[in-house]
């Protein structure tokens, strides 16, 4: 698809399972009723009735589901494995959401990422701009730049960093890097303010962090005239 709309098919499936991880980490989660949300990129989160919006566990695309009798796998391109073990389905549908017209950022995003553009060596010395709103489809990078070796790089800004941008940054770098004229596509994650567990989580997924200057973007404040 050349657009950055998404058109979102999601399954929800009430069960009583057991969710086993299988990867670089061992992780257990004994039988209870959860939920299952299956998206149409692939990806597949179990949620409790509590903790907001995050999942328990969670596989990311690109990954595939084998359906078996009592049981499913989902097997990532690193073998990893997410397994649930049902005792008992209570609901299973699937909605098609419509045409999704993606996220529109708030001003203070959206005047960084115009800002990044016009001083993208901000990132370092020898970068340039390929593109602002790269299209995907599953929605639009950001900015697609260069780095002084040539390398591509896809930039994900926002105004606050959470765990939340860095997964975002994943799916469109997974999906970046089945391209062979864009491959290999390097990730940075750039905010204002970046939160600890999403510094982690974007090191653990060989993904850059920088810290944005507001100010210094815009040319209000030279930090270099700062004394302290």
């Amino acid at each position: 698809m050349g657009s950055s709309q998404y058109c979102c098919v999601v399954r929800l499936v009430i069960a009583r399972c057991a969710v086993d991880y299988v990867g670089r980490l061992q992780a257990h989660l004994p039988m209870a009723t959860r939920l299952l949300l299956v998206k149409a990129d692939g990806s597949i989160s179990v949620h409790a009735d509590d903790r907001a919006y995050k999942p328990l566990n969670w596989m990311s695309p690109p990954c595939r589901l084998q359906e078996e009798p009592g049981v499913w796998r989902v097997v990532n391109k690193a073998g990893e494995e997410l397994r649930i073990t049902f005792a008992e389905v209570l609901h299973d549908s699937s909605h098609e959401l419509g045409v999704d017209p993606g996220l529109v950022k708030d001003g203070v995003e959206a005047h960084l990422q115009e800002l990044l553009a016009l001083h993208v060596t901000t990132l370092g010395p020898g970068w340039s701009l390929i593109r602002r709103e790269y299209p995907t489809s599953i929605g639009p990078v950001d900015l697609l730049c260069r780095d002084a070796s040539g390398r591509t790089v896809a930039v994900e800004i926002k105004r606050r960093g959470e765990i939340d941008g860095v997964e975002q940054l994943t799916r469109y770098l997974n999906l970046l890097n089945r391209d062979p004229l864009l491959a290999p596509v390097a990730g940075i994650f750039a905010a204002q303010e970046i939160k600890p567990q999403a510094r982690v989580l974007a090191a653990d997924r060989g993904i850059g962090c920088v810290t944005l200057d507001y100010d210094a973007l815009r040319g209000v404040d030279d930090p270099s005239l700062r004394l302290f």
